[in-house]
């Protein structure tokens, strides 16, 4: 059987899951709305409620911090702390917003939803909260202009706080995990990392109406992009990455595809549902074609598909690294 550190993994889990939802059940008993989608059911949030979940998202990154300085104390060799080749960083910053593109076109064309090119609905829930929307620019102007923004914003400020989970789910418990295997270890990273989210999918983030069906639909979500930036993760070894990735995706997430498809079904359509877990899933089979196990290396080794044929030079995750990487950084 796989030996895999077990006391590093278990109190990792024990302080990002219980000082999150002791946090967000703090946040929840507030009383704070968690409807920050384009839905005029329920009161808007507080200007400063994205801010309040945002800082949720170090929690993982803290719980990391604590468990390679004083109970394992591995130092941070082992998350992968590095910027690494700046190519992936302008390809995923492509490739993410690309696949939201084609994520909503297939849910437009399977009648899962059909897009507000006016912006009806945002304006009418703007209505509903009070707000005065005869000044609302027009359309053509609004929906460029927040996809260009996201492209920007998305990755670089979203990036910081989705570095946050990344430096606990890339970082730290994925090259934990590998040496169960790569897929075991996918499918663990992406289960919990959707049960994370579980109190605030309950509260109805994300899933308005759907509490349980939510968490399992976030399970779902979580596991599928995990496939794509799981290889990322492991073939570049930055956390860094990651986190960008993360930042990227969340930009998208929150960006001009909710306010051109506010109606999508989130079970089915759109990025949380099924349509958006096949595409996500597809591209991450697709980029894990290209990396290959050779056999007899550890499971958390890998090469680029062809092997050393084409030149490429072997790609090693950091359970195999450590050593060479944890004294410069301890």
């Amino acid at each position: 059987m796989a030996m895999i550190d077990r006391k590093g993994i278990w109190t990792f889990l024990l302080l990002a899951f219980g000082i999150t939802f002791v946090y967000e059940g703090c946040l929840i008993a507030s009383g704070m709305s968690m409807n920050f989608g384009f839905s005029s059911l329920g009161p808007m949030p507080p200007a400063y409620a994205p801010i309040l979940i945002g800082l949720a998202m170090w929690v993982p990154a803290i719980s990391t911090v604590i468990v390679v300085k004083f109970i394992t104390k591995e130092g941070f060799g082992v998350t992968n702390f590095r910027i690494g080749a700046l190519k992936p960083y302008a390809v995923s910053a492509l490739v993410i917003p690309a696949v939201f593109a084609v994520i909503y076109v297939l849910t437009w064309l399977v009648g899962l939803a059909t897009p507000d090119w006016q912006l009806q609905s945002l304006r009418h829930t703007l209505v509903v909260k009070g707000i005065d929307t005869s000044h609302l620019p027009d359309p053509r102007m609004v929906l460029p202009g927040i996809f260009c923004a996201s492209l920007v914003m998305g990755p670089v400020v979203n990036g910081l706080f989705g570095f946050g989970e990344e430096f606990g789910w890339r970082g730290y418990l994925l090259p934990k995990l590998m040496p169960l295997g790569k897929w075991k270890a996918y499918t663990l990273v992406g289960i919990i990392w959707g049960l994370w989210h579980a109190p605030l999918i309950l509260a109805g983030f994300n899933y308005p109406g759907h509490p349980i069906l939510g968490v399992l639909g976030m399970i779902g979500m979580t596991t599928a992009f995990g496939l794509y930036i799981n290889e990322m993760t492991l073939r570049h070894r930055s956390s860094i990455l990651a986190g960008w990735m993360h930042g990227a995706f969340n930009g998208q997430f929150y960006g001009v595809w909710r306010i051109l498809f506010p109606n999508a079904d989130a079970l089915l359509g759109g990025v949380t549902g099924l349509v958006g877990m096949l595409v996500w899933a597809a591209l991450g089979l697709a980029v894990a074609r290209r990396t290959q196990a050779p056999s007899g290396d550890s499971p958390g080794t890998f090469v680029e598909h062809g092997g050393p044929a084409n030149g490429s030079q072997p790609i090693r995750s950091e359970t195999n690294s450590t050593s060479s990487a944890a004294g410069s950084r301890r």
